[in-house]
């Protein structure tokens, strides 16, 4: 191999290429020209194929950028090589170089055939634009699309808005015809027993039956004054530490003789109960409404339970107010026949009933959801036909700082207004 290449490279038995020409200066230098020029283009290409795939380093197949700039560095060399042998007859030079000419361009026709079908398959500027244009077409599709969305949410929104306004326009309206009614009610007995007297003056016992009737309605004129004051947040309050469980002891008793011996009265207290800062008067009020109305859901009798425990900031209800580090639960469950869910979603609207007229006034359950609201906790009813119900009202859990706070106080209009609390 090495005597090979030594009798390759030997060129002293052989003469330079410009004996061929003659040595004539015009072909000289036509050669001398032609071959520079094309060096140098050749050279400059693998430069411009090297700045392309170094700044586009997203281009794909960039190996054969890079394959083209051998292949043409290798022709540029062999053109320079062709004027060096014009004076000099290094021929076996020129052969390696033109040998690693054909290496390089054969190796880069073996890589380039294959990839025929995938740059054919290159879309072209035309295809990009059609593409493009038709990539704009569906955006523009889609904020319209969206726009009309927007348009129909806004709608939406203004409808929704209208129908809770008619809700609270009705519910004021079903407030305003109750208040009405039974007021004119109360005051046509007391009126009526204020005559009754005035015409009977000379008889005594009957002035005072006249006057002990009208006395009566004034009691429940004033007992429906509260309790609207009470669901209208306005009712005035007396709140202190209140021991629940203790509270619940004492009132056992008392319900039991009012709910009669067809309802057995049962209480589950829960251990280590949270104080909590409440009116004791009006919240025994609140529950015995509820058992009142537990009772009146059992017409043949049944079980009331009176169950209390301490639930955390996270775990209450959405309707409970944030701020406070707890709440006390005070659940009332009967075995009574329930309610329907569009009863549940009434159940506090004021003047509400599903007792015959005159036997409610419909303000018990709106009484207690005032009472609740006004103490700064919250109410909810658990309920289905046939399988009784379960309302639970939820108290503040007592601070230390309570006591020096002012006690709650009206902290809203009268609730019919509000639409249905309790949706």
């Amino acid at each position: 191999m090495w005597d090979y290449l030594t009798s390759l490279l030997n060129s002293d038995t052989l003469s330079p290429h410009g004996i061929c020409l003659l040595w004539r200066p015009e072909l000289i230098s036509l050669h001398i020209v032609s071959d520079t020029l094309i060096g140098l283009a050749y050279f400059s290409i693998p430069v411009v194929l090297s700045v392309i795939v170094s700044k586009r380093p997203d281009i794909e197949h960039s190996w054969v950028f890079w394959a083209f700039a051998i292949f043409i560095l290798a022709c540029g060399t062999t053109h320079f090589f062709s004027i060096w042998t014009l004076f000099v007859p290094d021929y076996g030079v020129e052969g390696l170089v033109k040998a690693a000419t054909a290496f390089a361009s054969v190796l880069t026709a073996i890589g380039l055939w294959p990839l025929l079908p995938k740059l054919l398959a290159v879309p072209s500027p035309e295809q990009l634009r059609s593409a493009n244009d038709e990539l704009t077409a569906r955006i523009d599709e889609r904020d319209r699309a969206l726009a009309a969305l927007e348009r129909e949410k806004e709608e939406r929104q203004r409808t929704e808005e209208m129908f809770r306004q008619s809700q609270k326009l009705e519910a004021v309206g079903q407030l305003t015809a109750g208040i009405a009614h039974d007021f004119n009610n109360l005051l046509t007995v007391i009126l009526g027993n204020l005559d009754r007297a005035k015409r009977r003056a000379e008889d005594p016992a009957e002035v005072t039956r006249a006057l002990t009737a009208a006395n009566l309605g004034a009691q429940r004129a004033a007992i429906l004054t509260q309790r609207l004051l009470a669901f209208g947040r306005r009712q005035s309050l007396d709140p202190k530490k209140t021991d629940v469980n203790e509270l619940l002891r004492h009132s056992a008793d008392t319900f039991q003789r009012t709910l009669g011996e067809k309802v057995n009265v049962d209480t589950r207290l829960a251990r280590d109960l949270w104080a909590t800062y409440v009116d004791p008067h009006e919240l025994e009020n609140a529950l015995l409404n509820l058992a009142i109305n537990a009772r009146d859901a059992m017409p043949k009798g049944g079980d009331l339970v009176l169950s209390t425990r301490n639930v955390g900031a996270d775990a209450a209800p959405p309707e409970a107010p944030s701020g406070s580090d707890g709440f006390v639960e005070i659940s009332v469950a009967d075995s009574g026949t329930g309610m329907s869910p569009e009863v549940v979603s009434r159940a506090f609207e004021p003047f509400f009933t599903t007792k015959p007229i005159g036997e409610s006034s419909g303000l018990g359950l709106s009484q207690v959801y005032g009472f609740a609201q006004q103490s700064y906790g919250a109410v909810t009813i658990d309920s289905a036909p046939g399988k009784g119900t379960v309302i639970r009202l939820y108290l503040p859990k007592w601070r230390a700082q309570d006591a020096a706070e002012p006690a709650p106080s009206a902290i809203g209009p009268l609730a019919a207004t509000a639409a249905v609390p309790a949706e």
